[in-house]
């Protein structure tokens, strides 16, 4: 199962997210839910370094299946959008498959 965290604030400002584990929907190399997650995170992760001034810290392990992106500063128009976006997609991934391989959950600190 992948587990994806959402981090908001009480303002319901999003800190910073989490993603973590492995889908189980297939063999390693063709586990297209993994895949199609992996491939969203990555691209928002890099477009926000690459197109926004958005500041952010990561940290990964590739042998677990994690990385955790946090935002150093509220996010801006762009990395809201890049944000609001990547959700959109995850929740997409996690209805499509009614749950079972991804978990989209929101958290307050």
């Amino acid at each position: 199962m992948i587990w994806v965290t959402v981090v908001r604030n009480k303002d319901n400002q999003i800190r910073g997210f989490q993603v973590s584990g492995h889908a189980g929907y297939a063999d390693s190399g063709e586990d297209i839910v993994c895949s199609a997650v992996s491939a969203l995170t990555i691209t928002t992760i890099n477009a926000m370094s690459m197109f926004t001034s958005q500041s952010f810290e990561t940290d990964q392990d590739e042998e677990e299946g994690r990385i955790t992106v946090n935002f150093t500063e509220p996010l801006n128009h762009d990395g809201e959008l890049l944000m609001n976006s990547l959700i959109l997609g995850l929740r997409t991934i996690e209805n499509e498959y009614n749950g079972e391989y991804i978990h989209v959950d929101f958290r307050e600190v």
